[in-house]
C-alpha cells in the first residue's frame, strides 16, 4: 500500500493534469467566464515563470559557459530544427486545430526544470541545459513571434494579436519575470533560501500551469464534445504519434550530431534532453491567445515526461557501463 502512495505521490502532476482537465471539459459552460480574464491569465503565467526562475543561480553556468558548443547547438536543434520538423508532420495531420497546436508547442522556449532533472539523471551535464532553458527564455519573445508569422501569417485563427503585440506580451510575462527573479536573488539571504527550498518553488510553479490547463480544457471544450467518442479517441492517439514523433526525431538527432561533432559525452547528453524538450507555460499562454487547441501542448509536455524518462535510464545504463569499463582498464595499466 505505501508502494502505491510513494508512486502516486511521485505522478502527483501528471494525476492532477487528468484530473483538472476533465474538470474543464465537464463543467466548461459553468466556467466558461474564467478563461476569458486575460489579466488573471496573465498574472497566473508572471508569477509562474518568477517562481521557477527564482531558485535558478547562474554559477551552475560555470561548465556551460566554459564550454558554449554544447548550449549552442542545443538552440539550435530547439529554435531551428524542431520547428521544421513540426512542420513536416503538420503536414501530415488531417485536423487543422491538431496541427496549428502541434506547431505552437514546436516554437516554445525550453522547459525551465525537466530538462536539467532528465540531463542530470541520464549522466550529463546539466549546466548546459540550464543555458538553455534561460536563453530559450530569454530570446522566445522574439523568436516565437517570427515562428508563428512564417506558419500562419495572418491566416484566420491567429489574426487575433499582431507580431508586436506577441513580442510585447511575451517579453513582459516571460522575460521580465526571470529577470526579476535573477534580481531577486541578488539579496543572498533569499537566493539561499529559494535555492534550498526549490522543491516547494516548483510545486506552487506546477498548481500555476494546472490552472493555465484547467483553463484551457474549458476553453477547446465545446470543439472536442461536438465530434464523436470515436473522433475523439483517434485525436488524442494521432496527436500522441505527433508529439512523440517529433520529441523523439529531435532528441536523437541532437545527441547524434553533438556526438559527431566530438562534444563531451556530458554535453551531448544534455543537447538532447534541453534541444528537445518544451515548456508548458509558455505553450498553454500562446495557445489561449490565439485560440488554438491546447492538446497537443499538454500531450506534449506529458509525452516528453515519459519518453524522456525512458531515455534517461538507458543513457544511464550506458554511462555506469563506460564509467566501469574506465576503471577497469586503468586498474589492469
Amino acid at each position: 500500500m505505501q508502494d502505491v502512495v510513494q508512486r502516486l505521490k511521485k505522478r502527483w502532476f501528471l494525476i492532477s493534469l487528468v484530473i483538472v482537465f476533465t474538470i474543464g471539459m465537464v463543467g466548461h459552460k459553468t466556467l466558461a467566464p474564467i478563461p476569458e480574464m486575460k489579466n488573471l491569465r496573465s498574472g497566473i503565467v508572471f508569477v509562474v515563470l518568477y517562481l521557477m526562475a527564482l531558485p535558478l543561480s547562474l554559477k551552475a553556468l560555470s561548465s556551460g559557459i566554459r564550454r558554449p558548443a554544447g548550449a549552442l547547438l542545443s538552440i539550435v536543434m530547439n529554435y531551428g530544427l524542431l520547428p521544421l520538423v513540426a512542420l513536416l508532420v503538420s503536414m501530415l495531420i488531417a485536423n487543422e486545430q491538431v496541427a496549428k497546436g502541434l506547431l505552437v508547442a514546436a516554437v516554445t522556449p525550453c522547459t525551465l526544470a525537466s530538462a536539467s532533472v532528465w540531463t542530470r539523471k541520464a549522466g550529463g551535464n546539466d549546466s548546459v541545459s540550464i543555458m538553455v532553458t534561460l536563453l530559450t527564455n530569454l530570446l522566445c519573445f522574439l523568436i516565437a513571434p517570427l515562428w508563428l508569422l512564417f506558419y500562419f501569417g495572418s491566416t484566420e485563427g491567429v489574426e487575433a494579436i499582431t507580431m508586436t503585440a506577441m513580442v510585447v506580451k511575451l517579453g513582459t510575462l516571460v522575460v521580465l519575470p526571470m529577470a526579476l527573479a535573477q534580481l531577486t536573488r541578488i539579496h543572498r539571504p533569499t537566493a539561499q533560501r529559494s535555492t534550498d527550498h526549490k522543491k516547494y518553488f516548483s510545486i506552487a510553479a506546477q498548481c500555476g500551469i494546472l490552472s493555465m490547463v484547467f483553463m484551457g480544457a474549458i476553453k477547446v471544450a465545446p470543439e472536442l464534445l461536438k465530434s464523436g467518442a470515436d473522433e475523439r479517441v483517434m485525436l488524442v492517439v494521432m496527436t500522441v504519434l505527433s508529439v512523440v514523433s517529433v520529441h523523439s526525431s529531435v532528441f536523437w538527432i541532437g545527441l547524434w550530431t553533438g556526438k559527431a561533432l566530438k562534444l563531451p559525452r556530458e554535453d551531448y547528453i544534455a543537447v538532447g534532453f534541453a534541444g528537445s524538450q518544451k515548456t508548458l507555460m509558455v505553450g498553454l499562454l500562446i495557445c489561449m491567445e490565439l485560440g488554438v487547441l491546447v492538446i497537443p501542448m499538454v500531450l506534449y509536455h506529458v509525452c516528453q515526461l515519459f519518453v524522456d524518462t525512458l531515455f534517461a535510464d538507458h543513457l544511464a545504463e550506458q554511462t555506469k557501463a563506460l564509467e566501469l569499463a574506465s576503471v577497469e582498464k586503468t586498474a589492469e595499466q
